[in-house]
């Protein structure tokens, strides 16, 4: 029987049932854990088919939605996660958040147990918020639900009054969200976070010039870079979240009780006098954290894609130009003529290729429209999300999409594994969950996003700006090269 956020049978936080006891912070008493669409223009979508050997989903594209919520806590400076619910669905997150990051990584858990799930979980959840003030002084405590404690109606603004009465300023703030996984996806847990902890704590006042940025769920290398490209254009900004740093820092001298890095609360407090927020994800839709900033403190939003390849990289420059007054700077001026070189210098070996391209939603609408300018055909663009926005958000990242391009929402793998085949990809481009089938099918898998858990520095890939660009296209085409090579009878080492 699964935890109540995971999709999977398999989940070995589920069949573990219980913490191993590394970083896992569960409090209170302990308890072991119970046991295809098609795509179509918008303005005429069909009902979904589904393949004809599909009885339920069984191993879907997508996580947990509290999983996304405890990334974007790790990425505020002196946060701790805090689950409330059963203490599986911590030990399954931190396990999957371990194994692409490498670096740990504490979720507190309420540790439900039979008598929270029926009765309630107000006192676990006092008594964790109080264990974690005194075990690891935070400067925040970052609350997210679980599907057990949304099921029985768990009231959480009366909970968080309650403790405050009784507790007062001895326990730590708190900001808390809803991320029931059965609504949502991971990175819909992430951006329902984002957009609470700005709701929450953000004040308006005087103007500051900053501009907010909001990049979504992406690497630490893309995060960093952003950094290097704001600091360039002389822009003061807030990245929210950032944890380049606690997701991805050096060797500790001495022990750390909370990583160090992350966006200042103080940051995160004046998001609402910035001059301006940029978003990147074309699928977000009106509830998002540039939404909430617009309505209550008339910050102005600019949503734009993800900046992956040369179009949406230049919408993006060309903003922060506009922005900051500034012209480009030379070496991105640079970076850009380097791209078009590289990309006519190995068109030979890429055009017409075929390509599976699965993932995070925004992540997949970038990847298509990259591989559209390089040549590439995507047979199937494909997420684990139900949203409605991919078919939409696709085309209006690119006017290149080939008419064979078949899009899909509601990914599952093994119904991908029946239908791939017939495609005829000659490679994989998404998680390192695809290998499976890129295995089966024997042609090379391009490992972008999360989760990778198969590879070193899987939280270092560089996908955004014409930086990432390049490093993703000579990775493509080396990939199909090797293939080449290998398949040889001929050991060629000149192509």
């Amino acid at each position: 029987m699964n935890c109540d956020t995971c999709t999977s049978a398999s989940c070995n936080a589920c069949a573990s049932g219980a913490d191993a006891g590394t970083g896992n912070t569960g409090i209170g008493v302990e308890e072991p854990v119970p046991q295809s669409a098609i795509g179509h223009p918008p303005s005429a979508i069909p009902p979904e088919p589904q393949s004809k050997h599909f009885t339920s989903t069984r191993n879907a594209c997508k996580l947990c939605t509290p999983l996304g919520a405890c990334l974007v806590y790790r990425g505020v400076e002196g946060c701790i996660p805090f689950l409330h619910g059963s203490q599986g669905c911590s030990t399954y997150i931190r396990r999957y958040l371990i194994s692409h990051f490498r670096e740990p990584m504490d979720i507190a858990s309420s540790n439900f147990h039979e008598d929270s799930a029926i009765f309630g979980g107000s006192k676990n959840f006092s008594q964790g918020a109080m264990n974690i003030t005194r075990q690891y002084q935070p400067q925040l405590i970052g609350a997210a639900t679980t599907c057990l404690t949304e099921t029985i109606g768990e009231d959480m603004p009366r909970l968080l009054h309650e403790m405050r009465e009784q507790h007062g300023d001895t326990v730590a703030p708190m900001v808390h969200v809803s991320t029931p996984s059965y609504r949502g996806t991971h990175v819909d847990g992430f951006h329902a976070t984002v957009k609470a902890l700005v709701e929450q704590l953000g004040q308006g006042g005087p103007a500051t010039g900053a501009v907010n940025l909001f990049p979504g769920m992406v690497s630490t290398a893309d995060l960093r870079h952003l950094k290097e490209i704001m600091a360039d254009f002389g822009l003061p900004y807030t990245l929210l979240p950032d944890y380049s740093e606690s997701m991805d820092g050096e060797t500790w001298a001495q022990y750390e009780k909370i990583q160090s890095g992350g966006t200042p609360l103080a940051a995160v407090v004046a998001t609402g006098s910035a001059q301006a927020s940029i978003e990147f994800g074309r699928t977000l839709g009106d509830s998002s954290a540039g939404t909430a900033l617009q309505t209550k403190f008339n910050v102005p939003r600019h949503l734009l894609g993800l900046p992956m390849g040369i179009r949406e990289t230049d919408v993006f420059f060309n903003l922060l130009a506009k922005l900051s007054g500034r012209e480009i700077p030379l070496k991105y001026q640079r970076e850009r003529g380097r791209l078009v070189d590289s990309l006519i210098d190995a068109h030979k070996y890429i055009f017409e290729k075929r390509a599976i391209v699965y993932g995070d939603e925004d992540l997949v609408v970038g990847l298509t429209a990259f591989l559209c300018e390089i040549g590439v055909t995507p047979v199937l663009c494909a997420t684990g999300a139900r949203g409605k926005h991919l078919d939409a958000a696709i085309h209006a990242a690119t006017p290149y999409v080939p008419s064979e391009t078949l899009i899909k929402e509601g990914l599952d793998f093994a119904e991908t594994a029946e239908v791939a085949p017939d495609l005829k990809p000659d490679f994989l481009i998404g998680s390192s969950k695809g290998y499976k089938i890129s295995r089966s099918l024997n042609v090379p898998l391009i490992r972008v996003g999360f989760p990778i858990h198969d590879r070193i520095g899987g939280q270092r890939v560089l996908h955004l700006g014409y930086r990432g660009a390049q490093e993703l296209y000579d990775r493509i085409v080396n990939a199909l090269l090797e293939a080449k090579q290998d398949h040889s009878t001929i050991a060629y080492s000149y192509l």
